[in-house]
């Protein structure tokens, strides 16, 4: 069996699983598929480790052979975040601008140097004195709320419109600007270069700004192209052509892809979808709709399947589950004051509803984004107190990214019905 066969398993286990959650656990679906990828990841780790399962082995090896990196950042994420993207109300998004650009660069920023410090110091007490870079570099990947769980789990809970579109907004943009301070700091960590101000300035300019030019410039072709196509497969297929070509000459020519699919998301979603409603009826537009609703939740289960098999190719010990259950109300404190402190500011001119603040920590998910950038530090190159810095980093973020899925995701529907109930 090969690493395709293994994805077409798994795709058909992840439908599976959402299949079943509809009659049995009744859960929302990204965490129904989490909770799945957990317990089968259990029992694949058990098989290994006490039968030597040589079926368990070669799945093992399979997925070890797959290149998480390159498969989200490179390929499903692309798809993942133009389809997120379709969704978003522009008019919304503009009413909440600059609580979404505080959020964006203010509170990630914020929350990567919080964490970097604190994990500093615990992860010295708890036995691995790993230099403050890599603490940076973790704080720089936990950070970012991830698009794929938080899009899914808000959508599904009708949260009030203004806090949707917060926690939306942020989650679609703060990948981008994550990625960007996450690529700094490991090339500071791995490759020596100097972090002068220039040179992040730079950066920034080429990949994010850069990200976003391109995305208006593939939405205007793909908006002229779509209004003036007579055949709804064809503008189908035109859609398509974005995520694909577009998302790959964005990587590329090193500019952020992500932002790129976002921006063009946002536009053809609110414009396009409007003017091509206009001349075609809603039927055609609700079948291209439909279409990526579909591959949006599709993608979604396969993912999160992949991500717990992702762990069975890994050494794992209680000490390390241990280290990363106690990172866990660190970086939600991280959350909670890279958020809370530009809100102070707002109150002063715009009334939120009182459990804003608490919602966006809460709901702030983690997801594959963060172990797709864990999964990026080189192995074999860092050793911590005899362990593997890229297994050290991988191990943590994924039992956060689980704590995140399935612990806060569970629980955060009474907060927004309590927000829900207190608008009334």
């Amino acid at each position: 069996m090969n690493a395709w066969y293994l994805i077409c398993f798994l795709s058909a286990l992840a439908i599976f699983i959402a299949f079943a959650n509809q009659y049995i656990l009744k859960m929302q679906t990204t965490i129904a598929i989490t909770t799945g990828s957990v317990v089968i990841s259990l029992l694949l780790i058990l098989a290994v480790k006490l039968q030597g399962d040589s079926t368990a082995l070669e799945i093992t090896q399979i997925v070890s052979s797959i290149d998480f990196n390159q498969l989200l950042l490179k390929g499903m994420l692309g798809f993942l975040l133009f389809a997120g993207a379709l969704e978003i109300n522009l008019a919304a998004l503009k009413k909440q601008r600059w609580e979404i650009t505080a959020l964006v660069l203010f509170s990630t920023l914020v929350s990567t140097f919080i964490i970097g410090y604190l994990s500093f110091y615990l992860f010295a007490l708890m036995g691995w004195p790993v230099p403050f870079i890599y603490c940076l570099l973790f704080g720089a990947l936990i950070s970012p709320t991830d698009p794929i769980a938080v899009l899914a789990i808000i959508k599904q809970m009708r949260a009030p419109e203004g806090i949707s579109v917060q926690v939306e907004g942020e989650s679609l943009f703060n990948d981008g600007i994550g990625l960007v301070i996450f690529t700094t700091i490991f090339a500071v960590a791995f490759y020596g270069t100097e972090a002068t101000v220039a040179d992040i300035g730079e950066l920034f300019l080429v990949d994010a700004i850069g990200g976003i030019v391109f995305g208006l410039v593939i939405a205007l072709i793909g908006h002229f192209l779509i209004i003036n196509s007579r055949d709804v497969n064809i503008r189908l297929l035109l859609t398509l052509t974005i995520p694909t070509a577009g998302f790959a000459a964005a990587n590329i020519w090193e500019i952020s892809g992500a932002l790129a699919m976002v921006t063009s998301g946002i536009l053809l979603g609110n414009i396009t979808r409007s003017k091509a409603t206009e001349r075609t009826g809603p039927e055609d537009t609700r079948y291209v709709k439909d279409f990526w609703h579909a591959t949006d939740s599709f993608l979604n289960a396969l993912l999160f399947l992949i991500i717990g098999m992702l762990i069975v190719t890994m050494p794992i010990s209680l000490a390390e589950i241990g280290l990363g259950l106690l990172m866990v109300p660190l970086v939600l404190f991280a959350r909670f004051i890279s958020v809370g402190a530009p809100f102070v500011l707002f109150k002063k001119f715009r009334k939120y509803d009182k459990h804003t603040v608490k919602i966006l920590t809460w709901g702030g998910l983690r997801g594959g984004l963060a172990l797709a950038m864990a999964a990026a530090i080189p192995r074999d190159e860092v050793f911590i107190g005899g362990s593997d810095l890229h297994n050290l980093i991988v191990i943590v973020t994924y039992v956060v990214v689980i704590f995140s899925i399935i612990v806060q995701g569970l629980t955060i529907s009474p907060l927004i019905h309590s927000s829900i109930n207190s608008a009334k």
